[in-house]
């Protein structure tokens, strides 16, 4: 098991720029793939991105390609997102979440694919 801890959300206005972080601790992180999804009130947990173990490859939702941008540090155990030319639309809780078994597919995007999962951070894009 892996615990995650996401920092970094906060109110930003439209247009804005904030960078979410996500501390991974209790296995090896470079072995897993990373993942971070969202969730608005009253909605379903959404997909957002993924990274491959190494980091050499990443793949977004539509709706946030361009935007957002998925990195991660194996040497600080910490994956990030970073996310420019907010909208409204974008506010949620946002969460990370590590892959269920070492070197996982990259092609992940359900949430049966991640077995770790933070608390979240909120995101609010005011207009």
């Amino acid at each position: 098991q892996v615990q995650l801890v996401e920092s970094g959300g906060g109110l930003v206005q439209a247009g804005g720029s904030l960078r979410l972080s996500c501390a991974a601790s209790g296995r090896t992180f470079s072995k897993y793939i990373m993942a971070w999804f969202r969730q608005a009130p009253g909605k379903e947990r959404e997909f957002v991105a993924v990274i491959s173990w190494t980091g050499t490859t990443t793949y977004s939702a539509d709706s946030v390609k361009g935007r957002f941008t998925i990195s991660r540090d194996n040497a600080k155990n910490t994956v990030y997102l970073q996310m420019n030319s907010l909208k409204p639309e974008d506010t949620a809780v946002y969460l990370c979440a590590a892959g269920r078994v070492p070197y996982g597919s990259i092609t992940s995007r359900g949430e049966p694919d991640f077995g770790s999962w933070g608390q979240g951070t909120q995101v609010t894009v005011s207009s």
